[in-house]
């Protein structure tokens, strides 16, 4: 007898799976840009060798990189800690309901709190999603980069010797914060200011601490190499006579080194270190470079136009740069 198998007999086809695709994040880039640097080093050791200026732009950009790491870690686990364990709600009911009070209170939370530009701008959108007046959020996110003790304590380290660049630094940054609470709370309208969406409590505490801390971790380093390749090209490559005279020239020099705070992006635990290394300018200039950084950069522009909307972004960007550099100006007269 012939056996003959039945279709109905044979086995069902299990469903497919699907593929998983191969996703490159910035962990793996990083990864990947560790092994080229391990792999490529003779290479880089045998071209410095023969090479005296790229020796001196290397040993420039390792320098302000080895110092401003240990800062940047600290920082970063501080802001993560901070996203996690701290509720905004606590900075809301310790601040008093008239800005003439709330303001200087909240920019001064900012020293107490530390926090990074990346941190401040969704902190102070939490603030203002559970009712602290918007004037007070604002001071907060603009003096919690700038004055925060890790902050502090790096402006030491990058100035041996010098602590009344660290007062000018203190005074500078809370002054220009408390002034534009205080513009905004005078002359801000509600129609500028999209109301951020109220915070999601469905993650758990170790969770957000663990992607806020690699999340700012990875981009603070990287705007910190960047900072550091740009420093360390401008005193090897551009000419010296060049930067003198920009440095020569006063309001140049000051709005010079103001611009490049912007377009730089530097996280404000490293700056420090990068304003130390721009030696031919005088130290008002420098002092403008510090307290315009952890205000007014490219990076918090786009965070602040896509937390509280472009309207407002347009707005007080450009009016804290102005007080910025007026702050850094007199603050540097007076005490420098």
């Amino acid at each position: 007898m012939s056996t003959q198998v039945s279709a109905t007999t044979a086995p069902a086809p299990g469903p497919e799976r699907p593929r998983r695709r191969l996703r490159i994040g910035s962990v793996e880039v990083v990864a990947i840009g560790v092994v080229l640097v391990v792999m490529g080093q003779r290479f880089v050791v045998d071209a410095i060798e023969d090479a005296p200026a790229l020796a001196t732009w290397a040993t420039i950009f390792v320098s302000i990189c080895i110092q401003a790491l240990p800062f940047l870690v600290l920082g970063v686990v501080l802001s993560a800690a901070l996203m996690a364990f701290v509720p905004p709600s606590l900075i809301a009911r310790a601040l008093p309901r008239s800005p003439a009070l709330s303001v200087p209170m909240a920019g001064a939370a900012g020293a107490v709190l530390p926090g990074c530009e990346c941190a401040s701008v969704p902190v102070a959108g939490s603030l203002v999603a559970r009712g602290v007046a918007p004037a007070a959020a604002f001071a907060f996110l603009l003096a919690a980069p700038a004055i925060n003790p890790v902050v502090l304590v790096a402006t030491a380290v990058a100035f041996p010797g010098k602590p009344e660049v660290v007062f000018a630094r203190l005074i500078a940054s809370l002054a220009a914060a408390i002034v534009m609470g205080w513009l905004w709370a005078r002359f801000g309208k509600a129609e500028w200011l999209r109301p951020p969406r109220r915070p999601s409590t469905g993650e758990g505490k170790l969770a957000v601490f663990r992607d806020s801390a690699q999340h700012d971790l990875l981009h603070a380093g990287g705007f910190l190499v960047v900072g550091g390749l740009l420093a360390a090209t401008m005193n090897v490559v551009v000419p010296r006579s060049w930067l003198d005279a920009v440095a020569d020239q006063p309001v140049i020099s000051v709005l010079a080194l103001a611009g490049l705070a912007v377009i730089l992006a530097i996280c404000s635990e490293a700056d420090a270190f990068v304003a130390a290394s721009l030696s031919q300018f005088s130290m008002t200039s420098r002092l403008a470079f510090l307290v315009v950084g952890p205000m007014v950069d490219v990076k918090l522009i786009a965070l602040q136009a896509g937390t509280f909307g472009r309207s407002f972004a347009v707005r007080f960007a450009p009016v804290t740069f102005v007080v910025a550099v007026t702050s850094a100006v007199l603050t540097a007269w007076w005490l420098l």
